[in-house]
């Protein structure tokens, strides 16, 4: 047998003697291939998940009469560059989509970046009640966010920063989920041990932080900033209470579309589609390195 080759014991036949032809010979690089039934299975979930998109596109290319008729319509129509253009101008998608982008990407920032450092605390440094305080975390977890809302708004009302994005912005800056979710993964992907010769190099807190933390931990920095940013998007609850519609979030902005003795569903659909429309383009810039950054922790894992 050849070094990087495993050679699989030969099965035996029906006579009972040993078949030349069950031998089989597997290199050590060699990559398994999925059969006909695994790509039917894949196949069938990917329509499943795509179903709600696409009948959300061809709603939105339909007018408000043919939505009420049955059976619903199940192909395009001719009115989705119509309706597009009027979701924009009603509920002035154009300033919700940068307040959106600036709401969520500076969440998305400081909640990996501020959940990472807290993880890596919890996970390989040595503190006084860090046990107590980790629970502490994780017992806000438990807590509806429904119960903050009050105290919350008086804050930021007391604060001055009514209808400001910094209101929206803050008090998810830091995530319970997310330094949880840290430190479980920075307790199996950092060795203890690479931390340590870094400090006998001579290397500071934040040169351990830069250089070591932050490289072994980017697998899992990439899920929650992807985790975060689709939430800090749709995130609609307290948005609403906070912001109003002259300088709105998404959600907010296509709250307006939906009033009206008679809503418009094609032009709700239309909105809502123009909404998840940076969600599927960011997915499908970073989806490659998210994935290809899931596969690299899990070969080091």
């Amino acid at each position: 047998m050849t070094t990087g080759e495993l050679t699989l014991p030969q099965t035996k036949g029906k006579s009972g003697g040993r078949g030349p032809g069950r031998r089989r010979v597997l290199g050590a690089g060699k990559q398994m291939h999925a059969g006909p039934v695994t790509y039917l299975v894949l196949t069938l979930f990917a329509l499943i998940s795509l179903a709600p998109l696409v009948w959300t596109a061809v709603a939105a290319s339909r007018n408000n009469e043919r939505l009420a008729q049955s059976p619903p319509p199940l192909w395009f129509g001719a009115n989705l560059f119509k309706n597009l253009q009027a979701a924009w101008d009603q509920a002035g998608l154009g300033t919700a989509m940068v307040n959106s982008t600036i709401v969520a990407g500076t969440i998305t920032l400081g909640t990996v970046l501020f959940s990472t450092l807290a993880g890596f605390a919890f996970a390989k440094l040595r503190f006084r009640f860090s046990s107590t305080l980790l629970l502490l975390t994780i017992g806000t977890m438990m807590i509806p966010p429904q119960l903050a809302v009050v105290p919350l708004y008086l804050w930021m009302a007391d604060l001055g920063w009514s209808n400001q994005l910094q209101t929206v912005i803050l008090p998810t800056l830091v995530s319970a989920f997310g330094t949880f979710f840290m430190r479980q993964y920075l307790v199996q992907a950092l060795p203890t041990e690479l931390i340590e010769a870094a400090r006998v190099d001579g290397a500071s807190s934040l040169r351990v932080v830069w250089h070591v933390v932050f490289p072994a931990a980017r697998p899992a920095m990439a899920v929650l900033g992807l985790l975060t940013f689709v939430f800090a998007w749709n995130d609609f609850l307290w948005p609403i209470i906070a912001l109003n519609q002259q300088n709105p979030t998404v959600q907010v902005a296509l709250n307006a579309l939906g009033t009206g003795y008679v809503p418009d569903q094609a032009v709700i659909m239309a909105g809502a589609l123009l909404g998840t429309l940076p969600l599927l383009i960011a997915f499908l810039l970073f989806g490659k390195q998210i994935v290809g950054g899931i596969m690299q922790g899990a070969i080091k894992g």
